[in-house]
């Protein structure tokens, strides 16, 4: 796992455990280099509450564990891309043009969600509270 990437798990982790700092956070997802599945040119996501969720993960066991929960088998292949997650929050949540977050390892022991606020995305893509 790339050191930036094991900052992120750590990261979410402690924001389970109850130690949530929000910009190191932030900013540990913006140094990490995360998968992201393809469907075809697009990248993976979900609609819900007004919000697009672009999948990232932390490394194929997270991704795998998330095929799994969908009832994709084993040995099922999934194309995808390893991007640093500043890419994602500067380019891809500003070109899906609704509001757009990233969901991080939405199967796995520690999830964490980056909502399209201030902060997070950049301005011309953030929502008002």
């Amino acid at each position: 796992m790339h050191g930036t990437t094991r900052e992120l798990v750590d990261r979410l982790a402690a924001s389970h455990e109850g130690r949530l700092a929000g910009a190191a956070l932030v900013g540990a997802f913006r140094r990490a280099l995360v998968l992201v599945p393809l469907d075809g040119a697009a990248v993976w996501a979900a609609d819900f509450g007004g919000v697009r969720w672009l999948y990232a993960f932390t490394g194929e066991d997270s991704m795998g564990r998330f095929l799994a929960a969908r009832g994709s088998g084993p040995d099922t292949e999934v194309p995808y891309m390893k991007v640093y997650g500043s890419r994602l929050l500067g380019v891809a949540v500003p070109a899906a043009g609704v509001p757009a977050g990233i969901a991080v390892d939405v199967a796995g022991p520690w999830p964490g969600l980056l909502p399209p606020v201030a902060g997070v995305v950049p301005p011309v893509a953030a929502v008002a509270r």
